[in-house]
């Protein structure tokens, strides 16, 4: 299948979507404007400078079914999956095909905390939705598949924090892809963390059948000035699930954001993360580590705006590759006019255990202020030779060497986990992973492909 092809598709799909039943006005009023941009900008990425090394038609060469109706999915997770980690208290919220399970809030929430569906806020909480729905993933935006997914979402999770309030557990969001067909999906989430307001949050990628999918998924974050926010996200689908994620942070003044993302195992995983620091003495914090062999491609860009004062930035990206596996990572740091006193990091890091793995790294600055300290670096490499003869001259066999320090490797992403179940349980998927044993959830019920 061409791109041109693929593209007509879009258009004939968002033709139908016109005339299928509509959701709540303020998210439906976005998408005739969304999709024009999706055609300005040539539709599916092909020669995007950010997508120059993504090649999006192999895991779009597919048909796929998309359910374009706002209805809520008819399942019993409770019958379907569990994903549990020990010790770790949450407040549990499923989306299956993109859409959640139920919209109605949880109960019982200390502080004003609302937690719903998208489309249910957009109707009882409309003055909050109206005011951070689609602003930092705005048309604007020069990324095709942020314009598509405004065009196509119907529904997602919504989470509200208000001023000063302290989620008293993590919000744990579960996301399911599951079908008889393969199944192409949209999801849109929205976190609103209010001033001097603190939240966690976890988001888990699983698949509960074999069938391809394709999963486009945007989520827009509001700090307010004050606010932290601990985000993490752990992927871990089938070799036939590709999925395209993209976090959009707008941080205020003195707000912190510590973001981690895993990638455990999948077909093509491409995550991109917006962040922009618009309130001086703004902090973020991101963390990437992905494990990939076989044909896997994972991909991972970021962009940090720099545009205010005394603001802080510090990534690292560590990534294991085996067999014929690909990974990709662009990190763009910009420092505006005037974002004086900027402190700014970045790092990718990758481990290659076969001649055949391959990964292009491209660590960027663009700065347009003075008086800023700002470093970023890359490097590419194999196991090191001295280690691993200290190793094996200690009784260690080879394998178990290589997986040391392959683990070892990982795990100093892992350790920035601050949730000490979460971290462990992480650590065990990891090890797991690493010795080839982990294709599917640790605690799924079911069986997934082992390809």
């Amino acid at each position: 299948m061409s791109i041109d092809k693929i593209n007509r598709d879009f258009i004939a799909l968002f033709q139908e979507a016109r005339e299928t039943p509509k959701g709540p006005e303020l998210i439906e009023k976005h998408r005739e404007e969304a999709f024009r941009r999706f055609q300005e900008l040539g539709g599916v990425p092909r020669d995007a400078e950010e997508y120059k090394h993504t090649d999006l038609v192999p895991a779009l060469d597919r048909d796929y079914r998309v359910t374009l109706r706002p209805t809520l999915p008819e399942i019993n997770p409770n019958a379907l999956f569990t994903c549990n980690v020990p010790e770790l208290d949450t407040r549990a919220r499923l989306t299956v095909n993109g859409r959640p399970t139920r919209d109605e809030e949880e109960p019982d929430l200390p502080g004003g905390v609302v937690i719903c569906s998208l489309a249910r806020a957009a109707e009882r909480y409309p003055a909050i939705v109206e005011q951070h729905y689609n602003r930092p993933a705005a048309p604007g935006n020069r990324d095709a598949l942020v314009a598509l997914n405004t065009a196509f979402a119907r529904d997602g999770i919504f989470l509200y924090v208000p001023d000063g309030a302290i989620m008293d557990k993590p919000l744990q969001i579960v996301n399911l892809m599951r079908g008889n067909t393969n199944v192409m999906s949209f999801r849109r989430d929205l976190f609103v963390i209010g001033n001097n307001a603190a939240a966690t949050i976890l988001a888990c990628d699983h698949t509960l059948s074999d069938n391809a999918f394709f999963s486009n998924n945007a989520t827009e974050v509001s700090l307010g000035d004050g606010a932290t926010l601990d985000y993490y996200h752990v992927q871990n689908q089938h070799v036939e699930a590709s999925q395209v994620n993209s976090l959009f942070v707008s941080q205020g003044r003195a707000s912190r954001l510590d973001a981690t993302v895993i990638t455990l195992y999948g077909g093509l995983a491409r995550n991109n993360i917006f962040v922009t620091l618009a309130g001086e003495e703004a902090e973020c914090n991101l963390h990437g580590m992905y494990l990939s062999d076989k044909k896997q491609r994972v991909d991972n860009f970021t962009s940090v705006d720099h545009a205010a004062p005394r603001c802080r930035s510090n990534e690292l990206f560590k990534g294991v590759l085996d067999d014929s596996a690909t990974a990709n990572f662009t990190g763009r740091v910009i420092v505006r006019p005037g974002a004086r006193k900027t402190e700014a990091y970045q790092a990718n890091h990758n481990l290659l255990i076969s001649d055949a793995a391959r990964v292009n790294t491209r660590p960027q600055l663009v700065i347009d202020a003075d008086d800023v300290k700002c470093t970023h670096g890359a490097t590419v490499g194999q196991l090191d030779d001295e280690a691993m003869f200290y190793l094996r001259s200690r009784g260690i066999g080879e394998s178990e060497a290589r997986l040391m320090m392959m683990f070892g490797f990982a795990h100093e992403i892992v350790g920035r986990v601050r949730l000490a179940p979460l971290r462990e349980q992480i650590d065990d998927l990891v090890d797991k992973r690493l010795r080839g044993q982990l294709t599917k959830c640790y605690n799924c019920v079911l069986h997934c492909k082992k390809t």
